[in-house]
């Protein structure tokens, strides 16, 4: 399974695109920023954050998007900005007719990390040592971006489990209703 992991931002928004599957070692095929002025006007930083994340697309042809869960911050500037790079990766794969995932921070740290509380370094290290890296990937969201295609990659299986047995539920439900 390829995946490209997208940590959404509109200054720097993360990106790495992961290849292999849950329990084998794992390549990384690419990682990378996109990056915008924080003093350009909103509409000119989305169309930059697209142009990138279609260059990623064209380049690396994924199957699968996984995109960090935006969730509630204290300063709401951020998390508008955040929310707005998400939802043009979304869009991105949409296009596309790729499938998206959405991981929330703290899965993606245990899923690397083994806790949901690990901080920047420690996801850092471990993406570094999965991938066999012979450095941290900089700045810290190019990291993060590879981190969530990890989470996705040793997910994935458990997950289409899952949504397979809910499936084979609401049809037998539906059979005897």
């Amino acid at each position: 399974m390829r995946v490209l992991g997208v940590d959404p931002g509109l200054t720097r928004c993360g990106i790495g695109v992961v290849e292999g599957v849950a329990g084998r070692p794992l390549t990384m095929l690419g990682v990378g920023v996109v990056r915008t002025a924080a003093d350009a006007e909103i509409g000119d930083r989305l169309v930059a954050v697209e142009r990138g994340i279609e260059e990623w697309l064209d380049a690396h042809r994924p199957e699968m998007v996984a995109v960090e869960r935006v969730f509630s911050q204290h300063n709401v500037r951020t998390v508008m900005g955040t929310a707005q790079a998400s939802a043009v990766a979304m869009l991105c794969a949409a296009r596309r007719g790729l499938p998206v995932a959405l991981h929330t921070p703290s899965e993606v740290k245990a899923a690397v990390t083994g806790s949901g509380r690990a901080d920047k370094a420690q996801v850092g290290a471990m993406v570094t040592r999965l991938l066999r890296l012979d450095a941290p990937p900089k700045p810290a969201d190019a990291a993060d971006a590879l981190a969530l295609a990890i989470c996705h990659i040793w997910r994935a299986p458990a997950q289409n489990r899952l949504q397979r047995a809910v499936a084979a539920h609401h049809a037998t439900k539906g059979r005897t209703a």
